[in-house]
């Protein structure tokens, strides 16, 4: 399995939230903005039943399971940050990972929440893709910090010279499209699975753009998975 192989399986893990009945013309387009960055397909659909009013999260992988419902006629805007999210029955049923497009300095940031949670937790494995040479030098200094913990730190990019030595961090120079075209930052949660966490996104488009297509997730079967890929696929320097 591939790194793209990874991200289209995630990508393909949709649930629909159907909406019946909306109460106002404004409620759909506020559920599409609240769950945009989620693998969330959203439906309008009309019934006599008791559901009318309401949003009901189903799994088009289970036959259409039913796996919440929320109440639509009392509720505020979703998009609200000073309000309890309304949608906490649905947000616990999702897989736990955002699929999304980043910019550079959406991936920057999101990379910094994993790294962060690494340095916070002070041990565990590390594996981080900066696709070129030039992007480990500019990162240098973050790295050398992150390997005064008891991290097993492991960066890789594709074949230049001048590759930085960074003491604790074990470099792989890989020829390799996927290692090319994907960034990547991914803790093993030191064991804990609550810890785990990963980004994930492949560039696409034209490279001047520097557009990323992928995810986030805190979900630890799929860190596991990008994890035991490395380890198969680049068996050889892991």
């Amino acid at each position: 399995m591939s790194l793209r192989e990874i991200i289209e399986r995630v990508e393909s893990r949709e649930k629909r939230l159907t909406v019946f009945d909306p109460p106002s013309r404004d409620i759909v387009r506020q559920l599409r903005e609240y769950f945009e960055s989620q693998t969330v397909r959203i439906e309008v659909g009309t019934t006599d039943s008791q559901l009318s009013g309401y949003a009901v999260l189903s799994d088009s992988d289970a036959e259409d399971e039913v796996l919440a419902a929320v109440d639509l006629r009392h509720l505020g805007d979703p998009t609200d940050e000073r309000e309890t999210s309304p949608f906490a029955p649905i947000i616990e049923h999702l897989d736990d990972a955002t699929f999304t497009s980043y910019d550079l300095q959406q991936m920057m940031a999101a990379t910094r929440e994993v790294e962060d949670r690494a340095w916070r937790k002070g041990e565990g494995t590390l594996h981080t893709g900066f696709q070129r040479t030039a992007a480990i030098r500019q990162q240098a200094d973050v790295y050398a910090d992150l390997a005064g913990k008891n991290l097993d730190i492991h960066a890789y990019s594709t074949p230049a010279p001048g590759v930085p030595e960074i003491e604790g961090v074990t470099l792989h120079q890989e020829d390799s499209q996927e290692i090319a075209e994907s960034w990547f930052v991914v803790f093993d949660g030191a064991g804990d699975p609550l810890d785990a966490c990963a980004l994930l996104a492949e560039e696409r488009g034209d490279t001047d753009e520097r557009l990323f297509y992928g995810f986030w997730t805190y979900d630890p079967e799929i860190v596991n998975d990008i994890l035991g890929h490395l380890k198969h696929r680049y068996a050889a320097t892991v």
